[in-house]
C-alpha cells in the first residue's frame, strides 16, 4: 500500500496553505513543474484526488479532508518537537548538578559556569562544595554528575580522571620582608608564623607534602579547613603559607603576594565520576571549559614574573 514520503505531505501542506502551484513553490524555495510534478504523482499513487482546481487556486478536495487534517496534526507535532529542541538547546527545564573541592570552585569553576551560561543560558545550574570525604554518596546517590578533587578518590564505584597537573606555590601578606622576592624555599617560609590545612586531610597532606619532603616538621600557628580560610587570614598578615595556584589563580587579589615555591610542588585536579554513568552533554561541556580554564591558569602565571600585590580567596 503507497504510503505519504515526508516529502510528499511538506509539499501537499504548501499546496494547501498557499492555494496555488507557484505559491508552495515559492514558500518551499524550489521550482513550480517539481511541484507540480509532485502533486500529481502523489494523487496518482494513492489513486485519490487531494485538490480541486478552481479558477486556477487548488481548494482541498471534501474526499481528502482526512488527510488534510492527519497533515495538520503531522506538521503540529514536529514543530512541538521543534521547540522542545530549542528549549533544550538553550537548557530550558533542565539542570546541571556538579560539585567541586573549594579550591576549584571559587575562581576555576566560576569561570567554566560562565562559558556555560554563555552556551546554555537557560539551564539551571547547581554546584556545590565538597570535601573529598563528602563526594562518594554525592556521587553514588546521583546527586550530581561529577566532581572536581585535587586528590583522586579511593572507591570500586568511583572513577578518576586527571583534569589538569599543576604545582603549589607560597603565599605572604603584602609587605612581607620576603615579598620582593621572585621566589621562596620552604626553608625560607618555616621561619615564619606558617598557616595550612589539617596535614591528615588529602588535600592538607599534599599542601604539607614540600614541608615533609624538606624534613621539617608540619608545625602551623593557625589552621583553616579550607583554603580560602588559608588565604584569608595570610591576607590579614597573620602568617605565611603553601597552597595551590588554583586557589589563587585570580589575577588582582588584594592583600595577598603569590611567589614560586623553588622546590618541586606538583598538585593534581581530577574529574571524579560514579562508574558508567552516562554524562549528559551539559556535564560533558562543562568539563570541558573546566579543563579549559584549569590549563589557561597553569600556562599564564603572571605573578611568577614579578608580580606582587595580589590576594583573595581560594579553596581546598
Amino acid at each position: 500500500m503507497p504510503q505519504l514520503t515526508l516529502r510528499q505531505i511538506e509539499v501537499i501542506r504548501a499546496v494547501m496553505l498557499t492555494g496555488t502551484i507557484t505559491g508552495a513553490a515559492r514558500m518551499l524555495n524550489v521550482s513550480a513543474p517539481g511541484i507540480s510534478r509532485l502533486v500529481k504523482h502523489t494523487e496518482e499513487s494513492l489513486s485519490l484526488r487531494l485538490f480541486e482546481r478552481r479558477g486556477g487556486v487548488y481548494v482541498p478536495a471534501v474526499e481528502a479532508s482526512a488527510i488534510f487534517d492527519q497533515i495538520g496534526r503531522v506538521f503540529g507535532g514536529v514543530e512541538n518537537l521543534t521547540r522542545a529542541v530549542e528549549s533544550l538547546q538553550r537548557g530550558e527545564a533542565v539542570d546541571l548538578s556538579f560539585a567541586s573541592a573549594p579550591s576549584v570552585a571559587q575562581f576555576i569553576a566560576a569561570r567554566a559556569v560562565r562559558a556555560v551560561r554563555q552556551r546554555y543560558p537557560d539551564l539551571f545550574i547547581d554546584l556545590n562544595i565538597l570535601k573529598i570525604e563528602e563526594t562518594i554518596d554525592y556521587l553514588m546517590l546521583e546527586r550530581g554528575e561529577f566532581v572536581m578533587m585535587s586528590t583522586p578518590v579511593d572507591n570500586a564505584g568511583i572513577s578518576n580522571d586527571i583534569a589538569a597537573r599543576g604545582r603549589l606555590a607560597a603565599i605572604l601578606p603584602e609587605g612581607h620582608e620576603l615579598a620582593g622576592r621572585d621566589s621562596v624555599s620552604i626553608h625560607d617560609l618555616v621561619r615564619y608564623p606558617m598557616i595550612g590545612v589539617d596535614a591528615n586531610d588529602p588535600y592538607g597532606a599534599a599542601c604539607a607534602r614540600p614541608l615533609r619532603e624538606a624534613g621539617l616538621p608540619v608545625r602551623y600557628s593557625m589552621r583553616g579547613r579550607f583554603a580560602q580560610t588559608v588565604v584569608s587570614l595570610v591576607r590579614h598578615g597573620l602568617g605565611v603559607a603553601v597552597i595551590d595556584e588554583f586557589s589563587v589563580a585570580e589575577l588582582y587579589m588584594p592583600g595577598v603576594v603569590r611567589l614560586r615555591l623553588q622546590e618541586e610542588a606538583p598538585i593534581t585536579i581530577y574529574v571524579v565520576t560514579k562508574t558508567g554513568r552516562v554524562l549528559s552533554s551539559f556535564a560533558e561541556f562543562a568539563i570541558a571549559q573546566l579543563r579549559r580554564e584549569l590549563l589557561r591558569a597553569t600556562a599564564s602565571r603572571p605573578w611568577e614574573a614579578r608580580q606582587g600585590g595580589a590576594g583573595g580567596t581560594g579553596g581546598s
